[in-house]
């Protein structure tokens, strides 16, 4: 290895250690002070602060997200790679997904980045992307991308906390959709027959959707609940609601599923009289495209670092807005160890081994990996323009399908 890049290395590494404390209390602040999507105000005022010290010129409240940011940092010519921190936390159980790891993850693999500008030059960019976990108006990668806050970005690099360190996988694709049935108030014994009632129509959208699920692939999920459904057993609903998450490998058949999910929910308004209106409450999510030339890259690096890389897919598929970004540019989304093996995500025991030493030598290590793997992107174009290329053969693949 020439000493030129053995000394950049070295010192992204030596720019993590010698700040480590600064990152641990970082992610532990924001572990304290969880926030649910779009209301992260602690957590993005946080992160900036420690993105504005470093020299990064930061724009606040973009792409309809008063929490969301981008913060960058130009030296010169040269490609830009992106790091993308989220920090939304879940409702009711905290940071049991580890986002206080993941967003400080970034800003601090940016940080140490960025510091080594004036030697190779390029951009260095971080984006805060708010509500990964969803929810009214969720979802904001989708928002980034869809008002160009990706155009110009070679590559987009995140880590996530696991039970295992593994590289990127697949992730389904997501419809988030409100079906809102109107019918007409009524006293349910006295005079039912005056009601129409929006609690049946959202049963039978129910009673459908599982009809559907015989005749769907594998890997579809139609999971819902019922936010509304009316005031009283004793008075007809005349409004009620079912929340849904429709999900599959692929957008092309995230949409066909969700075509039919809506006329179902049109013919339960059909059978009962009452009126049905379809809302996505918040960004579609697009499958990730996993890219094996940053998956290499990302395997020899935290390989390097004393990380146990699981080839292979993780058990269960899940989805992330990450999904978005990676059709448009190069990305990966892998995993890093924070506890047990049998550490499951959305839980209590996830919430504190995001703020436990193992979850803390993660942060450390996940900082260092990604700021090594910008590097050799930022300063070997074989690599970037082979990602690139990946990315748009399975584009065209996934058209044909």
């Amino acid at each position: 290895m020439p000493t030129a890049i053995k000394e950049i290395q070295e010192a992204i590494q030596a720019h993590l250690i010698q700040h480590r404390l600064t990152y641990i209390k970082t992610s532990h602040a924001i572990h304290e002070n969880p926030e649910v999507g779009n209301e992260e105000v602690f957590a993005s005022l946080t992160l900036t602060t420690l993105l504005r010290e470093a020299g990064f010129t930061i724009k606040e409240g973009i792409a309809g997200h008063p929490t969301g940011f981008v913060a960058e940092k130009r030296v010169g010519e040269g490609p830009t790679i992106a790091f993308l921190a989220e920090y939304d936390a879940l409702p009711g159980l905290g940071h049991a997904c580890g986002h206080n790891i993941i967003g400080t993850t970034s800003v601090a693999a940016g940080i140490a980045l960025a510091e080594q500008l004036e030697e190779i030059g390029g951009r260095v960019v971080v984006l805060g992307t708010p509500a990964e976990e969803g929810g009214t108006n969720g979802s904001a990668k989708g928002s980034f991308v869809r008002e160009g806050y990706l155009e110009g970005i070679d590559a987009a690099l995140i880590i996530h906390p696991a039970n295992e360190t593994r590289p990127s996988g697949a992730s389904l694709a997501v419809d988030p959709v409100d079906y809102i049935f109107r019918g007409v108030s009524a006293h349910a014994s006295g005079s039912p027959e005056k009601g129409v009632n929006a609690l049946d129509a959202v049963i039978q959208l129910f009673n459908g959707i599982n009809a559907l699920r015989q005749h769907v692939t594998d890997d579809v999920r139609i999971h819902g609940i019922i936010p509304d459904g009316g005031d009283a057993p004793n008075i007809v609903p005349d409004y009620a609601r079912a929340r849904f998450y429709i999900r599959a490998d692929s957008r092309p058949k995230a949409n066909d599923v969700r075509a039919k999910v809506d006329a179902i929910a049109q013919g339960a308004a059909l059978a009962t009289g009452a009126e049905v209106e379809i809302a996505e409450f918040q960004n579609k999510v697009d499958n990730l495209i996993p890219n094996n030339t940053l998956n290499e890259v990302f395997t020899e690096t935290f390989t390097c670092l004393g990380e146990t890389v699981i080839p292979g897919e993780r058990d269960g598929l899940g989805s992330t807005d990450t999904g978005n970004i990676s059709q448009v540019v190069p990305t990966i989304h892998p995993y890093i160890k924070i506890g047990s093996s049998d550490l499951i995500a959305h839980t209590v025991p996830f919430r504190e081994a995001a703020a436990s030493q193992k979850g803390d030598e993660a942060l450390l290590t996940g900082a260092k990996g990604l700021a090594l793997i910008g590097y050799q992107l930022l300063t070997n174009p074989v690599i970037l323009e082979k990602a690139k290329d990946e990315l748009e053969v399975r584009k065209r693949v996934a058209e044909t399908r």
